[in-house]
């Protein structure tokens, strides 16, 4: 009996490492900068790509918990631009966790260079908005109101359901980040159903307070 246990111990030291080395994925380049000498890897398990790695100009950085869509349109985006204008560039990576009929899900990462990567927060642009935007809906118009100007959306030519409509104006399904003249934007769709658009708010983001926050906050109404 001494003898089996020892052999099976012995067979197990053999081969799991081999079954370890079998199911974890292998990096892939999934995004790149050539003219920055930035990379991004990441591995592809369960249709997402997870466990990030971020080799800046021949340094290495893991971001384990990052997700990112396989679909090659949704590559991450790598900007690296003076966004907070003191002369020094920070990285600006954009992810898409999702993607589909009426939804886009976008999320940002920027950082600054001191003797490494520095991250610096951004304000969540759904927190802006609650507090900056106020709305209403009944079933023949849109109301958003973004500080003292007031959008009246005129939403019949949608022919919307009364059974399909929201109670409110949503702004959750579709989320778009950009670097656009070295700023920072978001722009957020507004919903009144599963697949009615009204126009997005656009956010412009400053460098303040050691973080990125609103600078303006507008409403764009769509073509109905």
């Amino acid at each position: 009996m001494k003898r089996y246990v020892i052999f099976v111990m012995a067979f197990l030291l053999v081969i799991a490492p081999n079954n370890v080395r079998a199911v974890i994925p292998k990096y892939t380049v999934i995004a790149k900068s050539d003219k920055d000498n930035i990379t991004i890897y990441a591995r592809k398990m369960d249709g997402l790509y997870h466990d990030f790695k971020i080799d800046f100009k021949g340094e290495t950085y893991f971001r384990p918990f990052w997700m990112n869509d396989t679909n090659p349109t949704y590559a991450p985006q790598i900007y690296y631009e003076d966004i907070n204008k003191d002369e020094k560039k920070e990285l600006v990576i954009i992810l898409t966790k999702g993607y589909g009929t009426g939804l886009l899900d976008e999320e940002v990462y920027v950082y600054r260079y001191t003797n490494g990567l520095i991250d610096v927060l951004v304000d969540n642009p759904l927190a802006i908005i609650n507090k900056k935007v106020k709305t209403k809906l009944t079933t023949e118009k849109a109301e958003i109101r973004v500080g003292n100007k007031v959008h009246k959306v005129d939403i019949t030519p949608l022919e919307i359901q009364p059974s399909n409509l929201f109670d409110d104006i949503a702004f959750v399904g579709i989320i778009k980040y950009e670097v656009k003249e070295n700023q920072l934007i978001v722009r957020v769709s507004g919903q009144i159903s599963p697949a009615g658009f009204i126009g997005d708010i656009v956010i412009v983001y400053e460098y303040r307070d050691k973080m990125f926050q609103a600078k303006s906050i507008e409403f764009q109404p769509a073509e109905l």
